[in-house]
């Protein structure tokens, strides 16, 4: 048997010691039957999966059913890194003990895993001014979303970190979301033939905010934004976690975040993409492909909708409250 040390030191494979005797909840340290070092919460039969789990390089997070219980269980597969191991699992501990009630603690457990998660990722670049300028205008209308929604819902239907060729993806409504610089010559540029494309019993919207950029003035960092946001979901377990999620899958990394430039919101308008409106859509010419262009807002006047939000999303036989 290898020798591990730290909590686990002594600690036979595929056998179990509590982390603490006085603890609210049933943490403990183990080692797997492969003999890697792990923790353990276990968990009752009341208790919900709580999901997403974060990837980290080297330790696994996973659910498993130990003795007749389902645990979570955080594990290491490269013990060369069993100090840092040894500090991400007490820290899992101490913001699980903190919960209420087991369901809490799971929550709280996995939510704090998930920023080690961000933590230890590493690899990021630093956004460009237009990329941060366009999460600050999606982040907008995820938080009007939040007001008209609620949290779930509204985070959701936030696709853009996934790829998804819309920004925002509800029942029966679409929504792009272009930022732009308020002084900047009145166009947005559309980044594929995708994006306004036409979806087959839905609305499709696309939304230009204006976003402003300075240093060492007025206005939140980009890191105050994020955190704003982040708040939204502190009462709601599901949305945090898709948060969590949603936000890792972007190039945002609050280590790169310039603390002295600030982000000022200006006027929000909306157009609906329907017949005649100008875009270019497939079917493409024969050998074209991965279209991007620039749309006028000047030719766009006779699209444009109101900003209630209320408005637009329950009208007419749009389900977005289901």
């Amino acid at each position: 048997m290898k020798i591990i040390d730290g909590p686990w030191k002594g600690l036979p494979e595929n056998q179990a010691r509590r982390v603490d005797g006085k603890g609210r909840y049933d943490f403990f340290w183990v080692r797997m039957p492969d003999g890697v070092p792990g923790l353990l919460l276990r968990l009752s039969v009341e208790t919900e999966e709580v999901r997403p789990l974060p990837k980290l390089k080297h330790v696994g997070v996973f659910y498993r059913v130990v003795e007749g219980a389902n645990c979570l269980c955080i594990t290491l597969s490269e013990t060369s890194h069993l100090d840092l191991f040894e500090t991400l699992c007490r820290d899992v501990v101490s913001a699980g003990e903190q919960a209420e009630d087991l369901q809490s603690a799971l929550g709280r457990s996995v939510r704090r895993a998930m920023r080690w998660h961000h933590l230890l990722r590493g690899g990021k670049k630093g956004m460009s001014l237009e990329e941060q300028r366009g999460l600050v205008g999606e982040l907008a209308f995820l938080s009007e979303l939040v007001e008209v929604l609620g949290p779930t819902k509204a985070v959701e239907s936030w696709k853009g970190p996934d790829d998804s060729a819309k920004d925002f993806e509800l029942p029966g409504v679409f929504f792009e979301v272009k930022a732009r610089r308020s002084a900047a010559h009145p166009k947005v540029r559309i980044s594929s033939e995708a994006q306004l494309m036409d979806i087959s019993g839905a609305r499709l919207f696309l939304r230009v905010q204006d976003v402003d950029t300075t240093i060492d003035a007025e206005g939140d960092n980009l890191k105050d934004i994020v955190v704003r946001t982040a708040s939204l979901f502190d009462d709601d377990v599901a949305a945090l976690d898709i948060w969590e999620e949603r936000l890792s899958a972007t190039a945002y990394s609050e280590d790169n975040v310039e603390e002295e430039r600030r982000w000022q919101l200006g006027a929000a308008r909306i157009f609906e993409v329907v017949e005649g409106f100008p875009r270019i859509v497939p079917p493409l010419p024969i050998g074209t492909d991965e279209v991007a262009y620039s749309i006028r807002l000047d030719a766009c006047t006779d699209y444009e909708r109101a900003t209630d939000l209320n408005g637009l999303l329950f009208q007419g036989n749009l389900n977005v409250r289901a």
